[in-house]
């Protein structure tokens, strides 16, 4: 499921139409520079770092394959090895999720 829209509902409704537009501009240009900044050559801790910061905003917008990823990446970062992490899915997933997003969503581009 490249979105959870139940959890994307679920926001929308606790923070008002409003509210959840603001939120989905800001976390789509934050995740879309974070995850463009995504540096395969870097150490682990920063790995780990980087992508669960990632997963948490995907997560709470819905993004269920993006915060996937996310966590598995981090999780082999955390192991020693970052380069497990899958940077090219990611950012295809981060994409893909995009795409649906602003196709429901069209205030959020």
């Amino acid at each position: 499921m490249v979105i959870d829209w139940t959890r994307v509902e679920q926001l929308r409704e606790e923070v008002g139409a409003e509210a959840f537009a603001e939120i989905a501009v800001m976390f789509l240009a934050e995740a879309e520079a974070a995850v463009g900044a995504l540096d395969p050559g870097a150490e682990a801790a920063r790995m780990a770092a980087d992508l669960h910061a990632i997963k948490g905003s995907a997560l709470n917008l819905g993004f269920a394959d993006l915060a996937e990823l996310c966590a598995q990446g981090e999780a082999a970062a955390r192991d020693g090895q970052p380069q497990k992490a899958d940077i090219a899915a990611i950012r295809a997933a981060f994409a893909a999720a995009h795409s649906q997003f602003v196709a429901r969503f069209p205030a959020a581009e």
